[in-house]
């Protein structure tokens, strides 16, 4: 945390100030002195200008000059500073850059900030810190933040990023130590009447024709059928909502369709409340034009962006249940909710749309009452005296739980341990660890032959100082775009030998350290070696992997599967995949959730558990983050998470893809910032942690018994009698008996 006296000297060593006060630790920020201070990044060059292109280009706010990078030959070829001994660790900082692009060929492209960092044993780090998108028709500003975790022998800042022969125009470049954001307002939920639907007549009993509220997307028809479609609600919404008035079984049919987007329209702008969540369920179903299968949607047009809320893939004429979820952070001026999504020509037909407001309060409710059956059991501590003796009455009992034996862990990188801070969170409150890129195929191996495990064995190593458990995440990763360049080009003889070489590398060199493995990770997603290697490769990847290294529990591991949202990967999908997995002989051995999750909802990630639950296979959530700007609402998602996974017997645990601002994939995640301040999400999380800690007191009965019901994990015990006090410490395990812990004075 920066002072202010760290503050003031930052503006000692700088010397620069802002207009409006702020130290800018760049020297030279808009090249009133030339080009003193800056440098060309490789082989290009840098120049100076008044103007460009016929005076088209002028500095901007009436500046002097401007800088351009040109003569480039590579992408990362730009202009740079170097900010050693000016940039401070552990402190966040925010960057502005004011550029534009000028190439013959080019008149827009992505244009990046990024630092590089080299440390004092000679390790070279790159943070990217922002881009965008520049043009070469006007300046834009380039934004984004950056923290460095330890000591910087040298620290640069440079832009880069366009094509080459594409010059890269600077006019300012400001680099300060950031502002703390304001603390979010809890949002106002108290006139929120949860549970009811916002959709007018969904049950089309209106008026005479029945399509009161409603009117068609496009020129198709709309016209209601008195009967034919289900009485009683989808399932997840049954689950929210709980007895309901059954639905009237009319449905509305939409013909005519000539676009995909054509359907059936209601506009809900003024019944929609921000951050609240809404659960969206509906039956729909298609008409005998279908032809293969069909992807129906429940979409939200809100003011002009578009929203999820919710799809299915239809494959025959049964109705199907589409459920999702939503939640809009500003009012907006206007929402429009349709149903869309089968081919032109294909009927359609709804039932039962319901939007209504999540009540999370009464979720979690019920939830502790789950968790107390799933993730607890009752114990006696039967006292003893000495040699058999009877325990002497009045004798006071302590318990107290030291340790949740459920695996809760978190995301860690290898930049992220330089950083004592983080470490000492992270080892406080977490029990597992996942590595988030360090052993990655593409980062152990980033051209062929040159092996890099250095980064995976020291994060291995700080796991095995603290008593942490590892997940290996993962051995191959299906996703082309993941797959890296050199492996890309190899031919089909070349690439089978490159796999092998990476199974028995990896797997034999952490035989017995890693406790999972992600084999390959995001099947549903990507085909990368089965296209190039044929369907039996993911099989072999398996049992070859369980042959290297037997202990390893192995894992499919895969996005979207718990989010309604994502008619790629739906848990039937998934449910087909293993087993088709499982009949060619690989050794599936667990369920992973990655559990990137927005606006989530209850029983929809429930749902995915129970259907996923029946293949009796353990499920992890592996990749938990939620995003929301608003902190309240981020712990709230946050505890509907861990909440629901803690509740479910098929899941075995929970790990976060990250807990720290600026070292996460998504924004707005974080339940700490960047200079180690917890936010409400974080102090949510922590809350639960305690309240999944079991405490119990009192005096032995007759029986020299105490008698409680606790969460798995670790105890320590204190009897205090009217000469002694006896102190031990016990386990508690899953298990459905009372445990019986003997305790003698």
């Amino acid at each position: 945390m920066a002072d202010c006296a760290t503050h003031q000297s930052l503006s000692e060593v700088s010397g620069v100030r802002l207009h409006d006060g702020d130290e800018n630790i760049v020297l030279n920020p808009n090249f009133d002195d030339g080009l003193d201070n800056w440098s060309a990044r490789g082989g290009c060059k840098i120049l100076l200008h008044e103007s460009m292109d016929d005076g088209k280009i002028l500095p901007l706010d009436g500046g002097k000059s401007f800088a351009s990078a040109t003569e480039r030959t590579q992408s990362w070829n730009g202009i740079q500073q170097e900010i050693t001994g000016r940039v401070q660790r552990k402190l966040a900082y925010e960057v502005t850059a004011t550029v534009r692009i000028f190439g013959k060929a080019t008149t827009t492209a992505e244009v990046r900030a990024t630092l590089y960092v080299q440390t004092p044993n000679g390790r070279d780090q790159y943070i990217g810190i922002g881009k965008l998108q520049a043009s070469d028709k006007d300046w834009v500003q380039l934004q984004g933040k950056f923290l460095i975790n330890g000591v910087a022998s040298k620290a640069v800042i440079f832009i880069e990023g366009p094509p080459v022969d594409t010059d890269i125009l600077l006019n300012s470049l400001v680099v300060k130590h950031a502002e703390k954001s304001s603390p979010s307002t809890p949002p106002d939920f108290e006139n929120v009447l949860y549970g009811v639907n916002v959709i007018q007549n969904s049950n089309l009993d209106d008026d005479s024709d029945g399509l009161s509220g409603w009117s068609p997307l496009g020129p198709c028809k709309l016209s209601v059928a008195n009967n034919g479609a289900p009485r009683v609600l989808p399932s997840m919404a049954r689950d929210s909502l709980g007895t309901h008035e059954p639905l009237s079984g009319r449905y509305i049919l939409v013909t005519d369709r000539t676009q995909t987007w054509m359907g059936p329209a209601q506009t809900i702008t003024d019944k929609l409340q921000p951050h609240v969540t809404y659960q969206v369920s509906a039956w729909v179903r298609l008409g005998p034009q279908r032809n293969g299968p069909q992807n129906v949607n429940v979409a939200l047009g809100v003011d002009s962006q578009w929203v999820n809320g919710g799809q299915v893939e239809v494959n025959d004429q049964r109705w199907y249940e589409v459920g999702g979820s939503f939640r809009i952070e500003t009012q907006p001026s206007r929402v429009m909710v349709y149903v869309q999504g089968p081919s032109s020509g294909v009927d359609l037909m709804v039932a039962g749309l319901q939007i209504f407001p999540v009540d999370r309060q009464a979720r979690f409710k019920h939830l502790k009452k789950l968790t107390d059956k799933v993730r607890k059991r009752d114990v006696v501590l039967k006292i003893s005296g000495s040699d058999g003796d009877s325990t002497p009455l009045g004798s006071f009992v302590k318990v107290r739980q030291m340790k949740n034996s459920f695996p809760f862990g978190a995301c860690v990188m290898r930049t992220n341990i330089d950083n004592e801070d983080f470490v000492d969170f992270f080892v406080k409150n977490f029990n597992w660890a996942v590595f988030g890129n360090e052993l990655k195929w593409y980062w152990t191996e980033p051209q062929q032959g040159n092996l890099n495990y250095a980064d995976a064995d020291e994060l291995l190593d700080l796991c095995k100082k603290n008593g942490m458990e590892a997940r290996g995440h993962c051995i191959f990763w299906e996703v082309e775009n993941a797959v890296q360049s050199w492996v890309r080009s190899l031919n089909t003889n070349d690439l089978t030998t490159a796999v092998q070489n990476r199974l028995n590398g990896l797997l034999t060199r952490y035989k017995d350290q890693f406790r999972h493995y992600d084999v390959n990770n995001e099947m549903l997603h990507g085909s990368f070696y089965q296209d190039r290697l044929g369907k039996d490769i993911r099989a072999y990847m398996f049992k070859t992997a369980s042959q290297l290294d037997p202990a390893a529990t192995l894992f499919v591991n895969d996005y979207n599967v718990e989010s309604a949202a994502d008619i790629r990967a739906t848990p039937e999908m998934y449910i087909e995949q293993i087993l088709g997995l499982q009949d060619q002989g690989a050794p599936v051995g667990g369920i992973g959730l990655q559990g990137h999750v927005s606006t989530p909802v209850g029983p929809v990630i429930s749902s995915t558990l129970d259907k996923l639950g029946i293949l009796g296979l353990p499920i992890w959530f592996t990749e938990v983050d939620v995003s929301a700007a608003n902190e309240y609402v981020r712990a709230d998602d946050l505890e509907v998470m861990l909440r629901e996974a803690y509740a479910h017997p098929a899941v075995e645990g929970i790990m976060l893809w990250g807990f720290w601002e600026l070292f996460m994939s998504r924004d707005n995640g974080h339940l700490v910032n960047a200079e180690g301040d917890l936010n409400e999400a974080g102090l949510r999380y922590l809350k639960l942690r305690q309240e999944w800690l079991s405490h119990a007191h009192g005096k032995l009965d007759d029986q020299g018994e105490f008698k409680f019901r606790g969460f798995h994990g670790t105890y320590s015990v204190e009897i205090i009698t009217l000469t002694k006090k006896i102190s031990q410490t016990f386990t508690v395990e899953n298990g459905d008996s009372p445990l019986v812990v003997n305790i003698s004075l």
